[in-house]
């Protein structure tokens, strides 16, 4: 879809964090939807800054570095990022009518910031990254001769922990995590209506997330801008693949994020099990960075590798025989899943993985929900280097049609527009 010229318009973007470099999911969509816009408009910047770190495994953290962000943004300026203590944010919880996001990055430095932002600028529009940003416009009161607000949001809230909250009932030994998501989930429904009907625009990833939007706030129409793909930098042989042992399946994500960590104990306590009975061969690579501490069991087990941080993920997916995502609870266009298919890789999903996301299962992409079903999937690609190469090819097509940055970013032209 070719994307349909328009007025040039002075748009702030205000991001949770500095969307360079785009190694993860937020950073992702922000720095392509900020590439992608700034052919067309003059773009400006305000987001926060994290602190430098030690990665997991012990080694500096790279500085967050603006790199192309500098040629693409007309201004770039950035707040670092506020600390919160456990007690913070337990007190939050139990005090306080918003949800814990609405809390995580409060900064009078921010809110600051973006008063200047007004003053200086003569703003179209203002493009609300992500839920936690929400407060810091809201609070601005600003007239309706003031900048549209377009509200991009990245998950439907609401939705992730009423799933979270489930899966959790169900198991008294998370019981107290399952109260938590119990009370963010009814304030977040409180607050999520809030936002959609405050904005002038609201941006969904997916038709499904648009859909949880409207039931919160009926008449709204979500503008669907789904996650997408940069399928220049992921494509089959892009890179040498990785020396991975036996038959590689392979897993990539951040991995503190709870529906990451679901997905992989969930896969190697009720799937991994029966595929290495039937193939010892297989062996699950876990590429990501932060391990959460309950995923450190895994690395005990045999047939497991948990990575911590890698420079690039693509040597991994490369090597990959099989790729799965097997997410149980989420929200969302699956960033993992389009990088996958965009390598031309076999993949192996549940149907929640592969929301938002519409490939054909058995066409581009492999579908199964049980264990045994999902087990029984992939040992059967693992036995058919045909079948794997067939799915790669008609994934990657897939993906080169549907999902490019340039296509996917072409519907907020629409947004825009008053």
């Amino acid at each position: 879809m070719a994307r349909q010229p328009s007025a040039r318009k002075r748009i702030l973007f205000l991001t949770p964090q500095l969307p360079y470099p785009p190694q993860q999911g937020t950073a992702i969509r922000n720095y392509h939807l900020i590439a992608q816009i700034a052919m067309q408009h003059e773009v400006h910047l305000l987001s926060f800054l994290d602190p430098p770190r030690a990665d997991s495994d012990g080694r500096e953290g790279q500085r967050h570095l603006a790199g192309p962000l500098r040629e693409l943004c007309a201004s770039l300026s950035t707040v670092p990022a506020p600390a919160r203590s456990n007690w913070q944010r337990l007190r939050t919880v139990f005090t306080s009518p918003l949800p814990d996001i609405a809390h995580r990055l409060g900064s009078p430095d921010f809110q600051e910031a973006l008063q200047t932002k007004l003053r200086e600028l003569s703003l179209d529009v203002i493009q609300i990254e992500g839920l936690e940003m929400a407060e810091y416009p809201l609070r601005s009161r600003l007239t309706a001769q003031g900048p549209l607000l377009v509200f991009d949001a990245h998950n439907a809230e609401y939705l992730l922990q009423k799933r979270i909250f489930e899966t959790d009932a169900r198991r008294p030994l998370r019981w107290a995590g399952a109260m938590y998501s119990l009370i963010q989930w009814q304030k977040l429904l409180r607050y999520e209506a809030l936002v959609c009907a405050r904005v002038q625009r609201v941006v969904a990833c997916s038709e499904a997330d648009a859909r949880a939007m409207m039931r919160l706030v009926p008449g709204i129409r979500p503008t669907i801008v789904p996650n997408g793909v940069d399928t220049r930098a992921y494509r089959p042989d892009v890179v040498p693949a990785a020396t991975l042992d036996g038959q590689p399946l392979v897993f990539t994500g951040k991995m503190d994020f709870r529906p990451n960590v679901d997905a992989m104990l969930w896969f190697c306590s009720q799937v991994l099990p029966i595929i290495r009975d039937k193939c010892t061969e297989a062996h699950l690579y876990i590429v990501g960075k932060n391990p959460h501490p309950r995923l450190a069991r895994l690395a005990r087990m045999a047939g497991v590798t948990l990575t911590g941080f890698v420079e690039d993920v693509r040597p991994y997916i490369a090597a990959a025989a099989v790729y799965v995502a097997p997410l149980l609870t989420g929200g969302g266009t699956r960033l993992k899943v389009l990088e996958a298919m965009a390598m031309g890789k076999a993949i192996v999903s549940t149907t929640l993985g592969c929301e938002g996301i519409a490939a054909i299962s058995g066409r581009e992409i492999v579908l199964a929900d049980g264990p045994a079903e999902f087990a029984a999937q992939v040992l059967e690609l693992l036995q058919a280097r045909r079948r794997r190469e067939d799915l790669g090819r008609a994934a990657r097509a897939f993906v080169e049609r549907r999902f490019d940055w340039t296509t996917v970013a072409a519907p907020l032209e629409q947004a825009y527009e008053r």
